[in-house]
């Protein structure tokens, strides 16, 4: 897995981004976005397969990596928005979008609300509603509250909700790389992001998302379960469900399946 891509500072409406961007310029746009804890590093996979068909474009959600630290609580508009604000940046009229998790619940947030700047959404380990406000909230308590310390706790413990046990034994170094992106986020952003999740149900509006939607979802997912996708798919007319021998982020740990599922949908779309 390669961790080096090269990334641009790229100004927006809603500031600055921390932003990568691969493959022919004049392909279709693929949007890539995170999940929570992580950077876009979390994509080198699939940068590297999709930019040879499409216009890749990953980026650090709010509060993540090299993007803007501003002070929480944030919101999905907020997150949404920023999405549309870099492809305004980027003179991108419309793109696929692929999220996991936090990232998945944007892409389902956009397919409600910007439908007319996208093609289809791939909403992988993600759900219409993620956890409960309570856990959020104590979440993002015990980050503000401890600060590093906290997020030092959270990698730590994180193996265990993104990767299976087999997959821990088997790829150290890549569980570790993903333990470091992490431990390194800024807790203000980190918690603000948790309070983005902890308000935002997307339930009652996914009978009205009418664009292609494809739903991935990680057998072994301990955090969005299949149960999960399964409930978005009878909600969703006419979108697909694909279950992957992974946990939570089933980019990483499954991802010949996960690209196989995703390139398959995307040619789908024309």
């Amino acid at each position: 897995m390669d961790s080096m891509i090269d990334t641009i500072s790229l100004s927006t409406r809603n500031g600055v981004f921390r932003v990568a961007e691969r493959g022919p310029k004049e392909a279709p746009v693929l949007l890539l976005s995170n999940s929570l804890g992580t950077t876009l590093e979390m994509w080198a996979e699939q940068l590297a397969v999709f930019s040879e068909t499409y216009r890749v474009v990953c980026y650090d959600t709010r509060g993540h990596g090299g993007s803007p630290v501003t002070p929480g609580p944030y919101s999905f508009d907020l997150l949404g928005e920023d999405v549309l604000s870099i492809m305004d940046a980027l003179n991108v009229d419309k793109a696929a979008i692929c999220g996991v998790s936090m990232g998945g619940h944007t892409a389902l947030w956009l397919a409600a609300n910007a439908a007319e700047r996208f093609t289809g959404i791939a909403v992988c380990n993600s759900a219409a509603k993620i956890g409960t406000a309570e856990a959020w909230g104590a979440r993002a308590a015990t980050v503000r509250e401890s600060g590093k310390d906290a997020m030092q706790a959270l990698a730590a413990s994180s193996p265990e909700r993104w990767f299976s046990a087999n997959f821990i034994n088997a790829e150290p170094d890549l569980v570790a790389r993903a333990q470091a992106w992490i431990a390194s986020i800024n807790p203000e952003g980190y918690a603000a992001c948790c309070e983005a999740l902890a308000t935002s149900d997307l339930r009652d509006k996914l009978a009205g998302i009418k664009l292609p939607t494809l739903l991935v979802a990680g057998e072994y997912d301990p955090v969005t379960t299949v149960a999960d996708a399964e409930f978005m798919r009878q909600a969703i007319a006419g979108s697909q469900l694909v279950s992957v021998p992974a946990s939570h982020l089933s980019n990483i740990e499954a991802p010949q399946a996960f690209n196989q599922a995703l390139a398959s949908f995307l040619s789908s779309l024309g």
